[in-house]
């Protein structure tokens, strides 16, 4: 059974359970209601309520596990699993793979072929998406597979400066510097509900780049994400006029010759396991159909 322990000291003494969970411990409200409402919150080896003032040497308890079932077809599939443990997943997912079901994508999608491992290693769990990425994007995806992990995994997204999202792209022309920083507010197009658009009345979006090399009347570019706005990095570098090879949705068509999809792949990812905090890093190296697109553009 999956849990977390904590030695209650006298800093936390007479504290409320309650109050210790959420400003101490950083728990969501809604974890917090479920697991107690669950009876998953033990002191002493006994369940006890939100209103329970805590004493030095007390011995708290949080039980993870929860029987929870998903509308969600389990499927046996070849996963490329990078990283695995009790509390998080992190898959390389390949092109043509959509990360959960839709109404046009019932199967085939990787949360079909996640949830068929889970039960295959007896885990009662479901497929909580920590991240996401496009049908053709391809790369690191995290997945959690508990209410802790993927409350904890949220909110460091937002708040830890040693969270580290990149992505290495493929785009058209030179950019006007080797490194830099693309802050510009994205907002949905109202003319295509699909596409994204930099506009003053959008939510602020930032994207930090770097080139790694220099090709034929193209580049090769680190990309790391500040805030995670859909399309966030194809629509940045085709308002700066570098789209992205491949990407149908924000260039006009013509690189089929070159690459099928859009050359950008989430090839790392650095952040704190949400149990132990010790630090996760973990890369996947460029797909073959990127390293084939680079071949042929080289200088």
């Amino acid at each position: 059974m999956s849990r977390i322990n904590y030695d209650i000291t006298s800093k936390e003494a007479t504290l409320k359970l309650r109050n210790y969970l959420k400003m101490d411990l950083k728990l969501s409200t809604r974890f917090i209601r479920n697991a107690a409402g669950d009876g998953r919150i033990f002191v002493n080896g006994k369940v006890v309520t939100l209103a329970y003032i805590l004493k030095q040497g007390d011995k708290l308890e949080l039980q993870l596990d929860k029987e929870e079932s998903q509308n969600v077809e389990p499927q046996k599939m070849d996963l490329d699993i990078l990283f695995e443990d009790e509390d998080i997943v992190i898959v390389n997912k390949p092109i043509n793979m959509v990360v959960h079901p839709t109404k046009s994508y019932q199967l085939d999608t990787l949360s079909n072929g996640l949830l068929y491992h889970f039960k295959e290693n007896g885990e009662h769990c479901i497929v909580r998406l920590v991240s996401r990425l496009d049908m053709n994007t391809s790369g690191l995806v995290i997945v959690a597979k508990n209410q802790y992990s993927h409350m904890a995994l949220a909110r460091d997204l937002h708040e830890l400066t040693s969270y580290e999202k990149s992505y290495i792209a493929v785009v058209h022309g030179h950019l006007k510097e080797d490194k830099g920083t693309i802050d510009l507010p994205i907002i949905r197009s109202v003319e295509d509900g699909i596409k994204r658009i930099v506009d003053e009345r959008g939510q602020r979006s930032v994207t930090h780049f770097k080139v790694l090399e220099n090709l034929k009347d193209a580049q090769m570019v680190k990309l790391t994400l500040e805030t995670g706005r859909t399309h966030q990095i194809r629509v940045h570098l085709s308002h700066l006029g570098n789209p992205i090879f491949g990407d149908t949705l924000y260039r006009i068509e013509g690189d089929e010759s070159y690459i099928k999809r859009q050359a950008l792949h989430a090839y790392r990812l650095v952040f704190p396991h949400p149990r132990t905090g010790k630090l996760i890093e973990i890369e996947s190296s460029l797909p073959k159909d990127i390293m084939d697109l680079i071949d042929k553009i080289r200088l």
